[in-house]
């Protein structure tokens, strides 16, 4: 691992995240912890909702794998799933070839070998789990998605990385989910949701799980409280994010040595 870039942290639940001298932030909420932001902001309210036997999910992105590790820890203990296909895009090869050695919680440990193969073939199949681990940049990778049920929303936070938060990045998402898919994001920033709602997402409140609040997506009605939107936009001067007003912070990654 480039430790010139990153600097091991510890987060409240006792499980290690890294923090991104490129972005200035951890990949998880310290306060929170790594794996209960993972499991309790993405993972149980999204299976909770979306309760299928053929489950299709969207990564973005997978960083530390923390989101995608515990959807496998999650599932174990659900016999009502039969499949689960996930598709996840990373932009930084050199963070995930530092992921071979990473001190993972306990409960993500068993999925080591899976994470293993991953790295090194790009994927990862049994006759329950299907992963595709996509090396370059999620806004393409996006538009060669369909029918996916489930999007855990979850790249660096939109001061810090606003090229994954803009109307047209959600409208693609919006394109890629299936008729009842679910979005997931910890954020719960105005222009966030206000980007959400323009792209067609219907809004709502995340159930309270001992974490600070993050939002819920989906195209069609949930049973949970409702975020009203029109009375927002009549509070705020704030607006949604739009791709030719944003910087990507992205480039220099994808332009470097060692990158696609």
């Amino acid at each position: 691992m480039r430790l010139s870039e990153y600097e091991l942290c510890s987060s409240s639940d006792g499980s290690f995240t890294l923090y991104s001298k490129h972005y200035g932030e951890c990949y998880h909420s310290l306060k929170d912890g790594a794996l209960k932001e993972a499991l309790a902001k993405h993972v149980t309210p999204a299976f909770e909702l979306v309760q299928k036997p053929h489950v299709r999910i969207l990564d973005i992105c997978f960083g530390l794998g923390f989101n995608t590790l515990a959807t496998l820890y999650h599932i174990q203990a659900d016999s009502r799933i039969e499949r689960v296909e996930i598709f996840t895009p990373e932009l930084d090869q050199l963070l995930l070839k530092g992921l071979l050695d990473f001190p993972y919680p306990r409960e993500l440990e068993p999925f080591r070998p899976i994470l293993h193969e991953l790295i090194h073939q790009g994927r990862y199949e049994d006759d329950r789990v299907r992963i595709e681990l996509y090396i370059g940049d999620a806004r393409e990778y996006v538009h060669h998605l369909e029918a996916i049920d489930i999007v855990y929303q979850d790249p660096f936070s939109p001061k810090k990385n606003p090229i994954l938060w803009t109307v047209e990045y959600f409208e693609d998402l919006y394109r890629a989910m299936s008729g009842d898919g679910v979005l997931t994001t910890y954020s719960v920033a105005t222009p966030v949701r206000l980007g959400l709602d323009e792209a067609g997402f219907l809004l709502y409140e995340m159930p309270a799980r001992e974490v600070r609040p993050g939002t819920i997506a989906a195209k069609g009605p949930l049973p949970l409280k409702p975020i009203d939107m029109e009375a927002k936009r009549r509070r705020t001067s704030a607006k949604a994010l739009r791709d030719d007003a944003v910087v990507d912070p992205t480039y220099n990654l994808r332009h470097s040595d060692g990158q696609t």
